[in-house]
């Protein structure tokens, strides 16, 4: 059985899982050849983090202890974070997925934070900043006489800089950015990711103070302060401020909110620095110049005989303290500040995937009370079982270095091993590779369609929906189909009643409920929890001032929203309205079908636009009602670029003597991506196709028309590579068709 494993046939490996290995975790040649398998992947990392144990006993069984982690990894019953399944045991050798970074009140604080930013990235991380110490826009300059540019001027440096490093087909830089409420920029700040096309490599927070929560409940103002000296720097209204945050996060997603009083109360080492920001998806509180080193136990695997088995999840959580720890060992960090600062507190989070799939195999239904009782049960079990795992490898290995000063230094206390224990992070791909349902999240659909690479389109179910459909009987394609145009069984009558609110999704739970369960999850964890509260496109503002008023009022330390279609490109969706949507368009266009003839002469515009195919000359030509016909032509001739873009100037012709509108044009070509993008920044182009788009937008601002459209980012509503379904989680989209992440 063990020599079939090794070979790679390891059990319960779905197809889209291993897909996701395939693309982005296994070892490769320089030709893009897989070197090794699945099972030689995670034999490769159980060696490598097992090897720690010599470091404190050079006699210690290493191999027994790879074989176990090895068991743990291939059952799916924990998995580390996606950097230790890259790079463990190969050559680069980083293992944490994300890092905070201080960045300092100087030119050369902030561009040696640059610097490292860079360097990070380049090995696979993300990175988390407060730009809360940076002196306002026009604040003075004293060694210069000059003024200041700002915090949102230095974090467009950040994000051109993260446009630009690759990290090697694997992941993307992420950033988090902080600013305190209280900072004289805070309404800038709020709106600097209104119009979706700058900062788009970041999440951005706003950092709540209590002091500005009792003045939004009060309606009162606060005070502004100059981080340069504290001095007072104005007053804002409170609640006008807040007022401002939540439409900002209606509208489309961000700010999300950070209650950094709260992180600073559960510092288990104030006597070090204070916490200011966090990593690129909110759940981890991070000092200067530290990582986080995260993990994740699947809980579908602890469900026996429909119950929780609390005697093996006892067994994984000490196991999987044991792996963490070694981590911290055996980690090759980026920095060496890093490196220090991680070793003196050896901070780990251990969280759980698979949530929702507990819950359906115990038959207790997400949005009860008894799910939510469950959840901090099992969290505070996971939390004090973690926390004697830590006790248990100090009186091996010693407290963590930073241990005296701490929140555990008290008078006949134990040794603790790690300043933290237990994080719940977005599972995002790992959740793919283990087949779970992501982090303490609802499922984000009971069936879904995808479309495959040949055209054509395969309906995703459940596994344990359609395992209960055909034991019951009522399993048919027919249904399943019906349902991933649906999204939700939530109102289909074929199904008994049990069953729909057993398998209830995001859209199905409200939003007290999704804050329920953070809260329940946030009340027995060292650090924060990852969740993202799912609202349907109707969901008012109202609604999101609600969920973040309860997220103050229930003691967790962050939240983050999503109104469905709230970004302007969601492509894919589970119910058919976008369908109903197109098909009322087309019906709309077939109104103004009668072609207009092309006269002897016209006037015209010539664009040039480079692209990764070398540069592209686009001429546009008007007749007296305007836009008529798209003429390329390819800086080198000849070629499938070249024909690509006659074909598409021959359409966009056809369209606009036909009467289709530039806009409509713009919005179906703008940000189609190929495999050959040119540029970064507001200049990126990210095909022929996206340059066509392009130049006909600077033609329209050009000639006085007002009506743009806006340059998509990431859409967060479908996977820019290969259109498939997308979950939000913590401020992170992710692709549980090929394993796209939209954070690091």
């Amino acid at each position: 059985m063990k020599k079939t494993v090794e070979k790679g046939s390891i059990v319960g490996l779905s197809k889209n899982a291993l897909t996701v290995l395939e693309k982005r975790y296994l070892k490769r040649d320089v030709t893009g050849k897989a070197l090794e398998t699945p099972a030689d992947m995670f034999r490769r990392v159980a060696t490598a983090i097992a090897a720690a144990d010599a470091v404190f006993d050079k006699k210690a069984d290493t191999g027994a202890l790879g074989d176990k982690f090895f068991t743990l990894m291939t059952g799916f019953e924990f998995l580390p974070n996606s950097p230790t399944l890259m790079n463990a045991g190969r050559e680069l050798g980083q293992l944490s997925a994300c890092f905070v970074l201080p960045v300092g009140d100087s030119m050369e604080e902030i561009f040696e934070a640059v610097k490292y930013t860079a360097l990070i990235h380049k090995s696979g991380g993300g990175t988390g900043f407060s730009f809360s110490r940076l002196r306002p826009a026009n604040d003075v300059v004293m060694s210069t006489t000059g003024i200041s540019s700002g915090p949102l001027s230095f974090m467009r440096v950040f994000d051109v800089a993260t446009e630009t490093i690759k990290q090697g087909g694997t992941r993307r830089g992420a950033n988090m950015a902080i600013l305190r409420v209280d900072h004289p920029d805070i309404m800038d700040f709020i709106m600097c990711k209104a119009d979706q096309r700058q900062l788009n490599n970041f999440n951005i927070s706003v950092g709540i103070t209590e002091e500005f929560m009792k003045a939004v409940d009060a309606d009162q103002d606060y005070n502004l302060l100059n981080p340069r000296d504290k001095s007072p720097a104005g007053t804002l209204n409170a609640r006008k401020v807040f007022n401002r945050i939540v439409k900002q996060a209606w509208e489309n997603g961000e700010p999300g909110i950070i209650f950094l009083d709260r992180l600073n109360k559960d510092n288990p080492t104030p006597h070090i620095g204070e916490i200011e920001s966090t990593n690129p998806c909110g759940e981890q509180p991070l000092l200067p110049y530290e990582s986080c080193n995260l993990g994740s136990i699947n809980l579908g695997k602890m469900v026996t005989l429909g119950r929780v088995n609390w005697d093996r999840l006892k067994e994984v959580i000490h196991l999987a303290v044991h792996f963490l720890d070694n981590v911290i060992e055996v980690n090759n960090y980026p920095l060496i500040q890093i490196d220090e600062m991680t070793r003196s507190n050896r901070k780990i989070g251990l969280g759980v995937m698979g949530w929702a799939d507990m819950l359906i195999m115990l038959g207790i239904p997400y949005d009860s009370e008894q799910a939510i009782k469950l959840g901090e049960q099992v969290m505070k079990f996971i939390n004090d079982e973690g926390h004697a795992a830590s006790r248990a490898l100090a009186k091996i290995r010693g407290a963590f270095p930073n241990f005296k000063g701490s929140i555990y230094d008290r008078p006949g206390a134990e040794p603790i091993r790690n300043a933290t224990v237990t994080t719940i992070a977005p599972t995002g791909t790992i959740s793919i590779i283990a087949n779970a349902s992501s982090g303490v999240e609802p499922l984000f659909a009971v069936s879904y369609v995808r479309q495959v690479m040949d055209k054509n389109i395969l309906v995703e179910v459940n596994p344990l929906f359609e395992k209960i459909a055909k034991s019951e009987g009522f399993y048919s394609e027919a249904l399943m189909q019906r349902i991933a145009e649906h999204g939700t069984i939530h109102e289909i009558s074929d199904i008994p009643e049990q069953v729909r609110e057993l398998f209830v999704t995001a859209h199905d739970i409200s939003p007290e409920v999704h804050i329920s369960m953070q809260a329940a999850f946030q009340r027995y964890t060292d650090n924060a929890v990852s969740k993202t509260v799912n609202f349907p496109n109707d969901a008012t503002m109202e609604d999101v001032e609600k969920v973040y008023r309860l997220a103050y009022q229930s003691n967790c330390k962050g939240v983050t929203i999503y109104r469905d279609g709230s970004r302007d490109e969601q492509v894919l969706s589970t119910g058919s309205k976008k369908e109903e949507a197109a098909v009322a368009a087309v019906h709309v266009e077939e109104k103004r079908t009668t072609k207009r003839e092309r006269p002897k002469a016209l006037k015209g515009w010539t664009y040039q636009m480079q692209t990764g195919c070398g540069p592209l000359y686009i001429t546009i030509n008007e007749d007296n009602s305007g836009l008529f016909e798209v003429f390329t032509t390819m800086g080198k001739a000849g070629g499938c670029a070249a024909s690509q873009c006659e074909a598409i100037g021959r359409m966009v012709s056809l369209a606009w003597r036909s009467g289709i509108q530039g806009r409509s044009v713009v919005k179906q070509l703008l940000g189609i991506s190929c495999h050959s993008p040119s540029g970064f920044g507001d200049n990126k182009v990210l095909s022929c196709a996206d340059a066509v788009a392009k130049a006909i937008q600077s033609h329209l601002t050009l000639t006085g028309h007002t009506d743009l459209v806006e340059v998509p980012s990431f859409d967060k509503g479908a996977c820019p590579e290969c259109g498939g379904v997308v979950e939000h989680e913590g401020g992170c989209a992710v692709c549980r068709v090929c394993g796209y992440s939209e954070c690091a």
